[in-house]
């Protein structure tokens, strides 16, 4: 391939969106810093707005809206003559109250029991011991 080959086909994939794309996702790739799954540290700019969530979904607000949920599938379930509706409504409602215990239990997981667990862990991998 000759040089103005190669020139040509670098002015046609520039004016490609999906190059462009592309290119800035690579960008925010090389200008980002690291950042860890709820590493948040002391930074608590978003810790009031958690705990707003957390009252509404476990509050009086996600109760309604539980409640909502389930009426919903009532109504749903009567009109298609299934129980499956409602069940999903109580799963809904389910999902929503418990989702703020959930996310924190992912949050913040740690392995404890790492260190003592290593040995076994490596006698599984590769079948020798030591």
């Amino acid at each position: 391939m000759s040089i103005k080959q190669t020139l040509e086909t670098v002015k046609t994939v520039s004016k490609s969106p999906a190059a462009l794309a592309m290119g800035g996702v690579a960008m925010a790739f090389l200008l980002s810093d690291a950042a860890y799954a709820g590493g948040g540290g002391t930074d608590v700019a978003f810790d009031t707005v958690w705990e707003t969530l957390r009252e509404w979904t476990t509050g009086t607000l996600g109760k309604i809206v539980a409640g909502a949920m389930i009426l919903v599938g009532i109504i749903a379930g009567i009109a298609r003559q299934s129980l499956m509706a409602f069940a999903v409504g109580i799963a809904g409602g389910m999902g929503l109250n418990y989702s703020p215990d959930i996310i924190d239990a992912i949050m913040t997981a740690t392995l404890e029991k790492a260190p003592t667990m290593t040995p076994a862990v490596i006698q599984f991998s590769n079948g020798l011991g030591g």
